[in-house]
């Protein structure tokens, strides 16, 4: 490597690390991360073997095929919340629906640890709500989110006499009824 290569490497690091952070900040990253690694044990367990010295323990069950199925379904919709980001309520909820499934199917959720985190996986991604996008700043810098006050209203008319005080135009109502057309409705003839 030479010195003029290492610095343009530098560059290509920082420009894939703020891309990456970008494409993160579109989509439900961490509710999509905690279902796929949720699905992960679930579907695990009921076929593993461990062997603990000489003794082989089987995890299986009679509910095998469900379990892996639950497991392939909660990675997939891990994968749908990353990928298509517009259905992630549909998701979350799924993989919500899901892991409480593998609680009874599935040795108990993957032993909790598959449960819990295509639980919670499934409540990020339903929480999560898009961004709005940022406007550049005066100098460069990338300008704060601001966060609108209370709307509002403004007194197109003053109140002239009497009534509430509202101070909103409604306290006068002379001239308008239903008899002398000024209301905006035509006058029966």
């Amino acid at each position: 490597m030479s010195a003029d290569t290492r610095p343009r490497l530098i560059e290509t690091i920082g420009h894939k690390r703020l891309s990456f952070r970008e494409w993160r900040g579109r989509r439900p990253y961490w509710g999509g991360l905690l279902t796929v690694l949720g699905g992960v044990p679930i579907m695990y367990f009921p076929y593993a073997h461990l062997s603990l010295g000489g003794m082989t323990l089987s995890m299986a069950t009679t509910a095998g095929a469900g379990s892996l199925i639950i497991g392939v379904l909660l990675v997939v919709l891990g994968l749908t919340m990353w990928f298509q980001p517009v259905s992630r309520v549909f998701a979350g909820v799924a993989a919500i629906l899901l892991s409480l499934v593998s609680l009874v199917v599935s040795n108990f959720g993957g032993f909790l640890a598959g449960y819990l985190m295509g639980l919670i996986g499934g409540a990020l991604a339903v929480a999560w709500a898009p961004g709005k996008p940022q406007a550049e700043g005066d100098a460069g810098e990338p300008a704060r989110e601001v966060i609108a006050g209370p709307v509002v209203a403004t007194n197109p008319a003053p109140a002239t006499g009497g009534g509430s005080g509202s101070g909103f135009g409604l306290d006068d109502l002379s001239g308008t009824s239903p008899t002398n057309g000024t209301n905006g409705r035509h006058r029966a003839g």
